[in-house]
């Protein structure tokens, strides 16, 4: 038993040190129709035009990816004022 249950955390064990990062990528645009199930449909796509190249013929249209961000900046934080501080 105590064999099996080793042999369980090494295996354990090596396939967590084993694991790689997924490739974080983000897809601007994002192809939608009838025969995408979801509701963003497929955010697979680099360019407007690999988007448009694979919804020729189908019953599809492309969109932007509203999770993507195009180049949004960010505002920078307000300066915080100075308190003055009295002592008594």
């Amino acid at each position: 038993m105590r064999a099996a249950l080793l042999a369980l955390l090494a295996l354990g064990a090596v396939s967590a040190i084993d694991t790689t990062p997924a490739e974080a990528r983000d897809y601007p645009f994002c192809i939608k129709g009838k025969d995408y199930a979801q509701v963003l449909g497929d955010c697979s796509f680099s360019t407007y035009q690999q988007c448009q190249a694979t919804a020729s013929g189908r019953y599809a249209y492309c969109d932007t990816n509203p999770y993507y961000s195009f180049g949004a900046v960010e505002q920078e934080p307000q300066p915080r004022r100075s308190r003055r501080h009295y002592r008594d």
